[in-house]
C-alpha cells in the first residue's frame, strides 16, 4: 500500500496515453492576480517562492495564504549568520540571545519551508540550528525535520552536511536517557507543554509550571524519529555501521514505547513518572489520557493493527478529546481539566490542562495523515480529517480579522492567553498540511512523486468538489496537482491529474493514489546576498540614529532583522509626525561596500504612510552626499527598492519627507 504499486501502473498508463484522447492539464493559477489580492504590495515576495492553491472552500484558502504571510514575518535576518525561523515576533525572556531563535518549533518551520521555491531560509536556518542556536532548551525533532526537507527537495548534499552535528546533539540526550527503561524523560515544561497531567499531579494538584519528569510519547517519538533519520542519511553516504547503530537505536525505542507506554487500560500511549514524591511514584502511569498520546503516529512509531489504532477512537469522542471547537489537550473528566492556575497579571497564560493548542493540532492532523494513508484501520476517516482541519482552520479566525494566538478554548474557540507576544504565533504548521494531507503528496527518498488527497467521496459534507496547488517544488521540479470532481471547474476532465514542468504526466478519473517517476535534479545555488544594516547586539555596530523618537528600542527595531505588516505588534522606527522632512541613519562602524537597499515602510489608513518622497546619501569624506540611485516609488507595506552604482562608505542615511498630517513608520531598512 505504501508504495502504491497499483496506482503507480495506473499513473504510467496514464502517461502514455496523454495527448491521445485524454483531457488536457488544468489551466494555471494567475499567481499575479492571487498574490496582489492576498498579499498587496508584499505580493512579488511570494510570487517567486510559495506553492500557489484554491478550493471549493474559501476559509482554507484565506489561511493558507495568512499562514505564508505569518512564515514571512517569522524569518529574521541575521546578516552575515542568513536566516532564521523565530517563534514569537517579539522578543521574549526565554529565547536565544541574541538571535531570538527557540529550538522546540523548528520542526514546524522547516516542514512549512520545505515547500518554499527559494531554498535560502531553511537551508541558512538549518546551518544556524546546527552551528549554534540548537541549545536544547526544549525538546525537538531536528534531524527528522532536516531528513523530511531532503525527501522534499531530494537535495542529498544539503542534507548529509549536518550528519555529524546530528550525532552529537543526538547522543547529548543521554542526559535524559534511563538506561534501566530503555526511554527518554523530561519535565513537561520543557517539553513545552507545562501544566499537563503529569506537572500538575506531580505538585498535588498545587502547581504544574515546573516539575512533572516523565518518560513521555513526545520526546520518546522524537528521539525514534531522530534517530530513524540518523540512520536513514549515514546510509546515503555509505556509513552502514553508523546507520546500523542508529536504527537499532529506533528499533528499541519503539520496542519501549510499544510495551511500556501503551495503558491497556486507557486504551492510549501514557506518560510514566520518573519523579519520585509523595504525590506520584517512580513509573507509575499518569491517570488520564492527554492528545500528546498521538504523536507517536506523527511519526510512523506504532505498529499497524487494530490494537494501537484503537486510541483514535477517543480523538472523535465529544466526552474525551474531541472538543466542540477543536482537540482538547486532556480530557474534561481530568480532576483539574481546564483549572487556571497560572497568570501574567490578570491575564491567563499558557496550560496544556485542556485548551486546544495549534502546536499540537498540527502533529496530531499529521499523524492522523499517516493513519489515513498507510495504515489499515476503520476508526477514522478521511471526513473527520476533514471536518478536524476545518476546525483548525477556524481557530486562525479573531472575527473577520486573520490572528493566530497560542491557544483556545476548547468549547468556544476563543484565545485565552491575549498577550501581546501570541499574536501570529509560529508553533504550528499549517501549508505542510495542505500539501501532504489535502493534497497529499507524500515526499519519497526515491524517484517517485506519489499523491494521495485525504479528501472524502463526494456527497460527503465534508468533501471538496475541486482544488489545484501548483508551483510546488519537489526533487527539482515544479509539480502542480489539480482536483475536479466532474471536470467543469477547471474544464481539464473530471479526476485527479498531476502535471511536472507544466507537463500533464498522470490522471485518474475519481480520488485515489497516483505514483509517477520523476528523474531528481540538482538543487540549483542558493543566492546569499548580505543586509550589513542588521544590528543584533544593542549599543553594538551597525547603530542607527534618527531626527525623531530616539528611543533605543524604537531606533534598534529598523534594523533588528525582523520584518512584518501585521498592526496588532507595531514593529520598526515611527517619526514624529512633523515636521515633514525626517531622517534614519545607519552606521557601520567601518567602511563597507554597498549597492543597494531595501525600505519596508508600514501603512495604515489612519497614522502612518508611506513617504511622499524619499532619497539616500552616503557619508563620503566629512560630509553628507546624495546618492545616484535609481529608486522605486514610495510604497506602504512591501518593499522599496533603491540601486546604485558600488561604493565604500560606514554610514548610510535615508531621508524621507512625509505626507501632511501622516507619520512614518520604518519596519526596516536593509543596505546591501
Amino acid at each position: 500500500m505504501r508504495n502504491g504499486r497499483p496506482a503507480k501502473r495506473l499513473a504510467l498508463l496514464a502517461l502514455a496515453l496523454a495527448g491521445l484522447g485524454t483531457p488536457l492539464a488544468a489551466a494555471g493559477l494567475d499567481v499575479q492576480r492571487i498574490a496582489h489580492a492576498r498579499f498587496g504590495n508584499d505580493a512579488p515576495w511570494y510570487v517567486d517562492r510559495i506553492p500557489f492553491f484554491e478550493s471549493a472552500d474559501p476559509q482554507i484558502d484565506a489561511v493558507y495564504y495568512y499562514r505564508w504571510a505569518l512564515f514571512r514575518a517569522h524569518q529574521r535576518d541575521l546578516g552575515a549568520d542568513g536566516y532564521i525561523s523565530t517563534e514569537f515576533l517579539d522578543d521574549v525572556s526565554w529565547q536565544l540571545e541574541p538571535y531570538a531563535s527557540l529550538n522546540d518549533a523548528t520542526g514546524f518551520h522547516l516542514g512549512e519551508g520545505r515547500w518554499l521555491r527559494d531554498r535560502r531560509y531553511a537551508d541558512d536556518y538549518i546551518a544556524f540550528m546546527y552551528a549554534r542556536g540548537n541549545d536544547r532548551h526544549f525538546t525537538d525533532y531536528m534531524a527528522d525535520a532536516v531528513y523530511g526537507r531532503f525527501l522534499a527537495d531530494g537535495d542529498r548534499i544539503g542534507a548529509t552536511r549536518y550528519l555529524a552535528a546530528m550525532r552529537r546533539l543526538y547522543r547529548a540526550w543521554d542526559d535524559h536517557y534511563d538506561a534501566t527503561k530503555g526511554l527518554y524523560w523530561v519535565e513537561p515544561l520543557l517539553d513545552a507543554t507545562e501544566y499537563t497531567i503529569s506537572s500538575i499531579d506531580a505538585s498535588g494538584g498545587k502547581d504544574g509550571f515546573r516539575g512533572g519528569d516523565s518518560f513521555r510519547p513526545s520526546i520518546n517519538a522524537y528521539m525514534y524519529a531522530n534517530a530513524r533519520a540518523i540512520a536513514a542519511l549515514s546510509r546515503m553516504v555509505g556509513d552502514t555501521q553508523g546507520a546500523a547503530d542508529f536504527a537499532a537505536r529506533a528499533d528499541a525505542i519503539k520496542a519501549r514505547v510499544q510495551r511500556d507506554l501503551w495503558s491497556p487500560t486507557l486504551g492510549h500511549f501514557i506518560d510514566r513518572y520518573k519523579v519520585n514524591n509523595e504525590y506520584v511514584k517512580y513509573w507509575q502511569p499518569i491517570r488520564g489520557r492527554e492528545l500528546v498520546g498521538y504523536l507517536p503516529w506523527t511519526f510512523d512509531l506504532p505498529d499497524d493493527g487494530a490494537r494501537y489504532a484503537g486510541a483514535w477512537a477517543h480523538m472523535i469522542k465529544p466526552d474525551e478529546l474531541r472538543g466542540p471547537a477543536g482537540l482538547r489537550t486532556v480530557e474534561p473528566s481530568y480532576q483539574y481539566y481546564m483549572r487556571q492556575y497560572r497568570y501574567e497579571g490578570t491575564q491567563e497564560e499558557c496550560q496544556w490542562n485542556g485548551p486546544i493548542w495549534p502546536f499540537q493540532t498540527t502533529q496530531v492532523l499529521t499523524g492522523m495523515a499517516n493513519l489515513l494513508d498507510h495504515y489499515r484501520q476503520s476508526v477514522v476517516t478521511r471526513s473527520d480529517y476533514m471536518r478536524l482541519l476545518r476546525q483548525y482552520v477556524a481557530l486562525h479566525y479573531q472575527g473577520d480579522r486573520l490572528d493566530l494566538e497560542e491557544d483556545y478554548h476548547p468549547d468556544t474557540g476563543r484565545p485565552i492567553v491575549g498577550l501581546a507576544r501570541s499574536h501570529h504565533y509560529f508553533h504550528s504548521g499549517f501549508a505542510d498540511l495542505i500539501l501532504t494531507g489535502l493534497v497529499g503528496i507524500r515526499p519519497r527518498m526515491d524517484d517517485v512523486l506519489e499523491v494521495n488527497p485525504l479528501l472524502p467521496a463526494a456527497g460527503d459534507p465534508q468533501a471538496l468538489a475541486w482544488f489545484r496547488i501548483q508551483d510546488v517544488p519537489y526533487h527539482g521540479h515544479s509539480v502542480a496537482v489539480t482536483w475536479d470532481v466532474d471536470g467543469r471547474h477547471y474544464r481539464g476532465g473530471a479526476g485527479l491529474t498531476i502535471e511536472v514542468d507544466g507537463r500533464r504526466v498522470a490522471h485518474r478519473d475519481d480520488l485515489g493514489r497516483l505514483s509517477v517517476p520523476v528523474t531528481r535534479v540538482r538543487a540549483p545555488i542558493i543566492d546569499r546576498p548580505i543586509d550589513q544594516a542588521v544590528q543584533l547586539v544593542r549599543k553594538g555596530y551597525p547603530k542607527g540614529s534618527a531626527s525623531s523618537n530616539t528611543d533605543p528600542e524604537a531606533v534598534h527595531d529598523a534594523i533588528d532583522g525582523r520584518l512584518w505588516f501585521f498592526p496588532e505588534l507595531p514593529n520598526g522606527w515611527s517619526s514624529a509626525p512633523s515636521p515633514a522632512t525626517q531622517w534614519y541613519a545607519v552606521d557601520f562602524g567601518k567602511p563597507v561596500a554597498v549597492s543597494r537597499a531595501e525600505l519596508a515602510f508600514f501603512a495604515d489608513a489612519k497614522t502612518f504612510s508611506a513617504p511622499s518622497a524619499y532619497r539616500l546619501q552616503a557619508w563620503i569624506g566629512e560630509g553628507w552626499r546624495d546618492i545616484d540611485a535609481v529608486s522605486d516609488r514610495p510604497i506602504g507595506n512591501g518593499i522599496t527598492r533603491a540601486r546604485w552604482k558600488g561604493m565604500t562608505t560606514s554610514k548610510v542615511r535615508l531621508l524621507i519627507r512625509q505626507p501632511s498630517g501622516k507619520r512614518t513608520r520604518l519596519a526596516e531598512i536593509k543596505i546591501f
